[in-house]
């Protein structure tokens, strides 16, 4: 377009200084023919009128194609500025995204506050916004996330900047703010814009937020850095589980460089099968018989040392290790349980994350065969907040295996929420007492209370109940007494290892033989 533009206005250029020429030389020559003064005085006259409108045809052709030109020019410079405006804007939100959010940190650390001042940046993260976009799809988790961009940004001073850096994930960037009771001010406003429910098509959808923050100058003397220990103050406020907001201390540092090494050591270690299955007895509550065992995976490290499941089964959730980790503790309790004999039960911890595998009842399915373990001598455990989490996965994953005769037990029973509903909407064969409650049995009355209102429970549903965490004589009576079916602990057994598990079969069924008459 511009270069036709210089070619055409060349053209005209070009075109009317040869016709001003023309009527130049022909003037001159007429007048060298003898023309009288009055004919030449005619003569002129009329062409300086043919000049004047040549010349204004000119001016108004070149004023157009001026005009033409300027728009062209206005065209590409909107173009381009709507153009920074896309790189530079989330496109769903409208708030910035994440390169105008690394700009503004940039630009605040260039820009060091006055004395008494600080800059801040905040680190957000909503709560419960996965569970919105699983339940009722993703264009409603769309417009959710629309209507909290907006109470951020009006939660915010006018000069501070909210960006949207992807998926539920935010960040703020104030500065200039005078000490940290203005920093806690605006992240009590970014909390409080997010408390009341989002109302869409007459359902709400409540969320909330953890928030990280950390300080320029105190804090970190780059962006980078300042943004990294943002994120990691965020890591503190999320392992709350409730909206809150946390300050980067120095020691979260370290405590992060803990958990990335001991998330290195967990993945080396089941990269090269270090984690053992040790198998906790489970016992006939009145009889004291030997019924099965429970695998639960143990973990010696040479630098750690013994670190129990409850520290290294979340790193492995998180770190996405754990379907590699319980693929290995299942296999490796199918094969064991092959050799306990035909009436020894076997239960294994699953994990909320292998029940997302679409193949996962396949896999069961598949190893039971691989090592010829009858599926109703396998017992697979999962809690309530795993039903919680997901409760359609959950129906997907266990609902066939259980049709094969695979058990299914829901463990530390009445910790959850919502236990009739799932106990009602979800089949199980046996539901397992938190040991929380057996443990206070003796000094709390409201123990004994729930105990025996779970007992009840289960056994109007016709499954049958274990208690976990058995540590004395007094517990194992006072659960008989409210009727319990099972149980294990250490009144009865530490968990043992394979061969250990097998020599106590083989005792248990010597120490049967010898008291049949």
């Amino acid at each position: 377009m511009r270069h036709r533009f210089q070619l055409w206005d060349f053209a005209v250029v070009l075109a009317v200084t040869g016709m001003l020429v023309f009527l130049g030389l022909e003037y001159d020559f007429l007048r060298k023919r003898g023309m009288s003064t009055g004919e030449a005085a005619a003569l002129e006259f009329e062409e300086l009128g043919i000049i004047a409108l040549v010349v204004a045809a000119f001016v108004y052709v070149m004023r157009r194609r001026m005009q033409a030109q300027a728009r062209e020019v206005q065209r590409r410079i909107d173009a381009e500025r709507h153009a920074r405006t896309l790189a530079m804007q989330d496109p769903l939100t409208g708030l910035a995204n994440r390169r105008r959010f690394d700009e503004a940190v940039s630009s605040a650390i260039v820009a060091p506050p006055g004395a008494a001042r600080l800059h801040a940046v905040f680190m957000l993260d909503l709560n419960r916004f996965k569970a919105i976009n699983d339940v009722y799809g993703h264009p409603v988790g769309d417009e959710v996330l629309r209507v909290v961009a907006a109470r951020l940004a009006a939660a915010v001073r006018q000069d501070d900047l909210v960006a949207r850096l992807g998926g539920d994930e935010f960040a703020v960037v104030a500065t200039h703010l005078f000490g940290p009771e203005e920093v806690t001010s605006i992240g009590m406003r970014l909390i409080e814009a997010v408390r009341d429910p989002v109302q869409l098509d007459r359902q709400a959808h409540s969320v909330g937020v953890g928030i990280g923050v950390a300080l320029f100058p105190q804090d970190a003397q780059d962006a980078a850095e300042l943004v990294r220990r943002a994120d990691i103050a965020l890591y503190r406020a999320k392992a709350e589980r409730v909206s809150s907001m946390n300050y980067f201390q120095a020691d979260m540092d370290e405590q992060i460089r803990a958990r990335a090494e001991l998330e290195a050591a967990l993945r080396e270690a089941v990269a090269e099968r270090r984690i053992e299955v040790h198998y906790q007895p489970q016992v006939d509550l009145e009889t004291g018989r030997l019924i099965g065992f429970e695998a639960l995976a143990r973990w010696h490290d040479p630098r750690w040392g013994d670190i129990p499941p409850e520290r290294f089964i979340p790193v492995a959730e998180e770190c996405g290790v754990i379907n590699e980790l319980g693929t290995c503790v299942l296999r490796q309790a199918c094969r064991d349980a092959t050799t306990w004999g035909d009436d020894m039960l076997v239960s294994v911890n699953i994990s909320p994350v292998q029940l997302q595998r679409p193949d996962f009842g396949d896999f069961v399915t598949g190893t039971l065969r691989e090592y010829g373990l009858p599926p109703s001598r396998l017992e697979l455990e999962i809690t309530e907040n795993t039903l919680v989490r997901d409760l359609h996965a959950a129906r997907q994953a266990l609902t066939g295996l259980r049709d094969a005769g695979v058990r299914i037990a829901l463990d530390d029973f009445g910790t959850g929420y919502s236990s009739l509903y799932h106990l009602r909407a979800f089949k199980v064969d046996r539901i397992k007492i938190d040991r929380s409650f057996v443990d206070s049995m003796a000094t709390e009355p409201e123990s004994v209370a729930i105990v025996r209102a779970l007992m009840g429970l289960g056994h109007g549903l016709g499954v049958k109940v274990t208690a976990e965490g058995v540590e004395d004589a007094a517990q194992r009576v006072a659960l008989l007494g409210e009727g319990c079916d099972e149980a294990q602990g250490f009144l009865f057994s530490q968990a043992m290892t394979a061969t250990e598990a097998l020599d106590a079969i083989r005792a248990a069924g010597a120490t049967s033989a010898r008291n049949d008459p």
